[in-house]
């Protein structure tokens, strides 16, 4: 089942408030998925400086001197900021295929990586998950988040959405892939990293399988088309802003909201209701086979749609 939402922010007063918006919405998907959640969050980029999110069921002890061991494997300083079983490095631009290396053989996991992207997640309620890292506090330009109702793989932190798909871009999912086994088989001889057997991550693992091989994002959400068996809706962060693709027959609900102060996407309006002008919004559900992209870069909104 699982539940979607996200927001992104064309008005910066909205800022301080993106933690709070995107909590709210997402305990409202709570009957969706409640067997665990998290949360993408964009903001608080530094030059020179770039940030990977990390994981351990037993922070007491794994995050215990890991600033300085991860400083010598970067060849600079590097901060953290705990923030219960996760933690932010800050880290030296640049460094990040070295650290990551290191945390490997330290048995950490890696949640996230970019200058901007922040994930959490975590098995338990959105409430409980929410509580747990304050996300409500959290300030940002964009985010999206996911409440997950398990079916084809177990209930685990690993399992658990958002999927980082690379340098500040994620991916959230709701519906089912039918050939994620065969696609699994088929990137892991790519050399594509695939930790679990949520057919969530090989979604995620064939955005990122199909921008190594020179596709946009917009490229390969359109490629996902025919090459994903199954249904889906697919919300996928980037560090600019986000996108909407959802699967030819769209059976999966979704539902859109733009503004002049944002764009919002819930898999049910209930999400939104309680957005800020949302009673004035342009309301619509996403159409079929299309890719639907809003970019802080670009114009405020654009739509692709996809063959």
């Amino acid at each position: 089942m699982c539940g979607i939402v996200g927001l992104f922010l064309k008005d910066k007063s909205l800022e301080p408030k993106l933690g709070e918006m995107l909590t709210a919405m997402l305990i409202t998907m709570t009957d969706r998925g409640p067997d665990s959640a998290g949360i993408a969050i964009y903001g608080g980029e530094s030059k020179g400086r770039t940030k990977m999110t990390v994981q351990s069921d037993t922070p007491e002890t794994a995050f215990d001197g890991l600033e300085a061991a991860l400083s010598e494997a970067a060849g600079g300083p590097v901060s953290m900021a705990v923030k219960s079983t996760h933690a932010i490095l800050d880290i030296p631009a640049g460094s990040t295929a070295k650290v990551r290396a290191a945390l490997d053989d330290l048995n950490i996991r890696v949640m996230s990586r970019g200058d901007s992207l922040e994930i959490y997640k975590e098995v338990g309620l959105p409430k409980d998950v929410a509580a747990q890292f304050d996300l409500s506090a959290m300030s940002g330009t964009h985010g999206i988040g996911h409440t997950r109702m398990a079916t084809e793989s177990a209930v685990t932190t690993m399992g658990a959405h958002p999927f980082n798909t690379g340098d500040d871009q994620c991916l959230v999912h709701n519906g089912s892939l039918s050939n994620h086994n065969s696609l699994r088989r088929k990137l892991r001889r790519e050399g594509i990293h695939i930790e679990t057997e949520n057919d969530t991550e090989v979604g995620a693992a064939y955005l990122t399988w199909q921008m190594q091989n020179g596709a946009t994002l917009g490229e390969a959400l359109t490629s996902s088309l025919d090459d994903l068996d199954g249904f889906f809706t697919f919300v996928v962060g980037t560090k600019d802003g986000f996108g909407v693709v959802r699967d030819p027959i769209a059976c999966k609900p979704a539902v859109m909201a733009e503004t002049d102060q944002y764009v919002a996407f819930g898999s049910e309006y209930r999400a939104l209701v309680d957005l800020p002008g949302i009673e004035s919004a342009r309301v619509w559900e996403p159409e079929p086979a299309t890719v639907y992209f809003w970019s802080h870069t670009d114009a405020p909104s654009a739509t692709e749609k996809a063959a």
